[in-house]
């Protein structure tokens, strides 16, 4: 499920959080890729499931994100200050594929974009040039939707609804969670009204896509501007917990649960990556600065999971084979 919130309008720093929400563990696994990487937007792990006109590239950029089930890159940013943030949508439709465009499965549309692109109008252009199609994967299909932000503080979200893109692109797209549609989000957000809040103005509590949306918005437009970077974390990290599905939430179906499985910050303005397990007591951190990513350096690896790691990690990751 999850949310994304993109706090874009602090002169000292550009941040912005996620929420991973699941009903199984991802598996998540933070890799560092250099440049240089040859890709194939046909493979889904070592099963080809593209089998015509696959997209194939060389990154471009560095990059450190967080994977699921080591299938693609579903949260992180790149050495030029892009960021990638994939999320379910449950209308999505990719459409009919054309003999005329190279094809990638959606499980790697984030990390085709940190190869290629700098900011979020290059990757808006690079996103015509190809099509994408839904692959299944562990008994889930990528229904996915995409947000995607630059160190500029520009922002864009891409659904693909009826067999066609649909694209928000502007600073003002803060916010994103799943569903219904992102249009449908915004006609409802735009029904309430916020002004001259207080600790009685009433927001909506539960844990569905569009209580998560408003509540993300209403506290995301009342943040106040700071010089400090670590309060500045705090108070996105802050939100991002706010829209946290709590462990055992009952969710759309009954009987259904969606935890949230982790929370991460993106620092723009640093190339700063934070990352929370939500059953971990401490947060940890990466400096994309701090690593070798001229092409032929070795792909890094750190598992989360060791309960043992805290603050900044960087000197914690170790060389791996490429993933995807």
């Amino acid at each position: 499920m999850c949310t994304r919130v993109f706090w874009n309008t602090n002169p000292a720093v550009l941040l912005v959080g996620r929420s991973m929400d699941w009903p199984t563990s991802t598996q998540p696994k933070l890799y560092v890729f250099p440049r240089g990487i040859e890709r194939d937007g046909g493979l889904l792990g070592s099963q080809r499931v593209v089998t015509a006109h696959a997209a194939r590239w060389v990154s471009r950029y560095g990059s450190l994100v967080t994977a699921a089930y080591d299938l693609g890159a579903f949260d992180g940013c790149n050495e030029a200050g892009l960021a990638i943030h994939l999320l379910y949508l449950t209308a999505t439709d990719y459409g009919s594929l054309s003999p005329n465009r190279p094809v990638l499965h959606a499980g790697i549309w984030g990390q085709f974009i940190l190869d290629q692109a700098a900011t979020v109008a290059e990757a808006l252009a690079l996103q015509a040039e190809y099509q994408l199609v839904k692959v299944r994967a562990l008994g889930y299909d990528t229904n996915l939707h995409l947000a995607l932000e630059d160190a500029s503080g520009d922002s864009a979200i891409i659904e693909y609804l009826d067999g066609q893109p649909v694209i928000h692109h502007g600073r003002q797209f803060r916010v994103m969670t799943n569903d219904p549609t992102y249009d449908e989000q915004l006609t409802l957000l735009g029904q309430l009204d916020f002004a001259n809040a207080t600790r009685e103005t009433p927001l909506p509590g539960n844990v569905d896509p569009i209580s998560r949306f408003q509540r993300a918005s209403f506290f995301l437009h009342y943040l106040r501007q700071t010089a400090s970077v670590r309060q500045a974390v705090a108070k996105v990290l802050a939100i991002i917990r706010n829209c946290s599905v709590p462990f055992d939430a009952p969710y759309k179906a009954v009987g259904s649960i969606y935890n949230t499985e982790y929370r991460t910050v993106c620092d723009l303005t640093h190339r700063r990556y934070y990352f929370e397990l939500a059953d971990s007591p401490n947060l940890i951190w990466a400096d994309l600065d701090y690593f070798d990513l001229a092409p032929g350096a070795p792909t890094l690896q750190l598992d989360p999971n060791d309960i043992n790691w805290a603050a900044n990690v960087s000197a914690a990751f170790t060389p791996c084979p490429n993933p995807f």
